[in-house]
């Protein structure tokens, strides 16, 4: 919008400047009458229609208003109000830069107009009129130039701005996608490799064929689920596409089959939910599987119950065990389920419960509103 009220303040200067040219001249002859007075009212106005190029040619527009000052002066005999037509591109010239070429127009007009003053003269007056013409032109480059220094100034600054805050975005972008992928690579690796060490310390411990089979099967199925998220995770370090999707609530029931054994038995409660954005299904999935992995590694329960439910504009996900073991204090899996639910702007609560257990609890909601870096950690 800046650039058409520019270009449009630049149109409806030229029939104004044109205006009083041409009434000064008719004030100045007290009227058109000769054939001069008609050919320097030529001169104005072929001059001022100049005028509308004067930004894309401004040194052939300068070129020509300064002719036009001669062809006036030659015709009249006499300086005249077609030098307001001569400065507009003289101030033109000096604001798209061209300084040098401004001074040596500027020069030649204080030239044309001395000659022009002079047929009126008598020797012994001063010719104060070109000494004024004189001062003008110079007040209109300096000011000008001075202001256009300023500009670029002002425009160079505000490029290093744009470059730093562009800087600071990408900084901001990677940090984010280091925090995600981070938190993808220990909730992938956390979980699946919890559930092999305990599948793994069963079959050690209870030298059982059927156990011991048992306790196979569910190390390959994990492994296999673990290879498989691990190289969607890196594909995306790579920058590769991955044919693997996102885990979610449709995944939910692999989850359970694969953290459940025969010393835990995890019951759901899924309440029917709308279809959820991408980052709220993958969160509800990650908060699920890091607190059955906290389930596996710390509680010691025999069973868990995992409830996802809508609540208004949220969803509710709730992981509750009969354990009696839970961490000292809050580790990285903890943390990490915090960091997710607090990116997606909710919040996430643990503890354990009055009559035993361990209780996590979180609120996403279904419309994320993503917080800064800053406050995810």
């Amino acid at each position: 919008m800046a650039g058409w009220r520019g270009r449009t303040a630049d149109v409806a200067l030229v029939p104004a400047v044109g205006l009083v040219a041409v009434t000064g001249l008719v004030v100045q002859s007290r009227g058109i009458d000769t054939a001069a007075e008609w050919a320097a009212l030529l001169t104005v106005l072929l001059s001022t229609g100049a005028l509308y190029v004067r930004r894309r040619h401004p040194v052939p527009v300068g070129v020509v208003a300064l002719v036009a000052i001669g062809a006036y002066g030659a015709l009249l005999h006499r300086p005249g109000p077609i030098m307001l037509v001569f400065v507009v591109a003289l101030y033109t010239v000096v604001d798209e830069g061209y300084l040098a070429v401004a001074i040596g127009l500027g020069l030649a007009s204080v030239i044309a107009f001395a000659v022009a003053d002079s047929y009126n003269r008598s020797p012994n007056t001063m010719n104060g009129a070109t000494l004024l013409h004189a001062g003008w032109l110079v007040a209109v480059i300096v000011g000008v130039t001075r202001n256009r220094r300023a500009y670029l100034a002002e425009a160079q600054a505000r490029a290093v701005v744009a470059e730093q805050r562009m800087e600071e975005e990408a900084r901001r972008r990677a940090t984010e996608e280091r925090l995600r992928i981070a938190r993808e690579l220990h909730d992938v690796l956390g979980h699946h490799l919890s559930l092999i060490n305990v599948q793994a310390s069963a079959a050690l411990h209870r030298p059982d064929p059927v156990r011991s089979e048992q306790a196979l099967t569910a190390i390959k199925q994990t492994s296999k689920e673990t290879l498989s998220e691990l190289r969607a995770t890196l594909g995306a370090l790579r920058q590769a596409p991955t044919v693997v999707p996102a885990p979610g609530l449709n995944r939910l029931g692999d989850l359970i089959r694969t953290a459940a054994g025969p010393e835990l038995k995890i019951r759901t409660e899924l309440a029917e939910t709308r279809s959820l954005p991408p980052e709220v299904d993958l969160a509800v999935y990650r908060i699920v599987q890091e607190a059955l992995t906290n389930v596996a590694r710390h509680a010691r329960a025999t069973t868990a119950v995992v409830r996802v439910r809508p609540d208004h504009d949220d969803v509710l996900v709730e992981v509750e065990d009969d354990g009696t073991g839970q961490p000292d204090s809050p580790g990285s899996g903890i943390l990490g389920m915090r960091e997710r639910a607090r990116a997606l702007g909710g919040s996430l609560t643990t503890g354990a419960q009055p009559d035993g257990g361990f209780r996590v609890s979180a609120r996403l909601p279904m419309r994320p509103d993503p917080a800064p870096v800053g406050e995810q950690m």
